[in-house]
């Protein structure tokens, strides 16, 4: 993990507990040692900074878009270094071996007894539900032989909704849930991989949906036209 991770993970995660005061259910799921992946509902940018801060002093790395990490200027300097600073794994979303990428990168991390979180939806949510999970975060727990811990984040898009570029700093607004973690030994030997990473990632969307009480669309999520 880069140093200024570390660095980040110390100073801000507990700003960001005092700052929002994030309510936290199921703390017990959570996994003192030992690679897990968290897949959770996604609502809102500040999904990432809440989950990371309810963790700590865990380090997670997430998985977030490839254009993060290329744009130019001084806003393209700033995430840079926001999500190398946040141990992000930068995911190309236009396919190929290039999106493979992702999960060379993410393997180790698990292999280690690292934590990598995973949003199946793809994209945040347009309206609120929750829609069809994408088959990644079943195809990487099954390759590094990890547990999926299913996880459901409320209020974050009341605090940083679509085009909000800071959070507002209203406390006690969001709660993240966790549920207990989704074991995948039993699908390790099934026959058909695709078969079993579908049932996998429906199982997990299931134990979110659980978790959040969101209207389950059963389709996939519109791509976002925005940034």
């Amino acid at each position: 993990m880069p140093v200024l991770y570390t660095v980040g993970q110390w100073t801000v995660a507990p700003l960001l507990k005092l700052g929002w005061a994030p309510e936290i259910e199921g703390r017990e799921n959570i996994p003192e040692t030992g690679g897990a992946i968290f897949a959770g509902n996604h609502l809102s940018v500040a999904d990432e900074f809440m989950l990371g801060a309810v963790v700590s002093p865990r380090r997670v790395s997430f998985w977030a878009k490839s254009d993060y990490f290329t744009g130019k200027g001084p806003s393209g300097l700033f995430f840079r270094t926001l999500m190398n600073g946040l141990g992000a794994i930068p995911v190309n979303r236009e396919g190929g071996r290039a999106a493979l990428s992702a999960f060379d990168s993410a393997i180790p991390v698990l292999q280690e007894g690292g934590l990598v979180c995973v949003y199946p939806e793809g994209t945040r949510s347009p309206d609120g539900r929750l829609y069809r999970g994408r088959t990644g975060v079943a195809r990487l727990a099954l390759a590094a032989g990890v547990p999926i811990i299913p996880v459901g984040s409320q209020g974050t898009d009341k605090i940083q909704p679509t085009g909000q570029v800071l959070p507002k700093l209203r406390r006690g607004e969001v709660t993240i849930k966790f549920g207990k973690p989704i074991v995948v030994d039993k699908w390790q030997d099934a026959e058909s991989t695709s078969s079993a990473a579908r049932e996998i990632t429906d199982t997990v969307m299931s134990a979110i949906q659980a978790l959040t009480g969101q209207e389950y669309v059963p389709r996939y999520a519109p791509k976002r036209v925005e940034s």
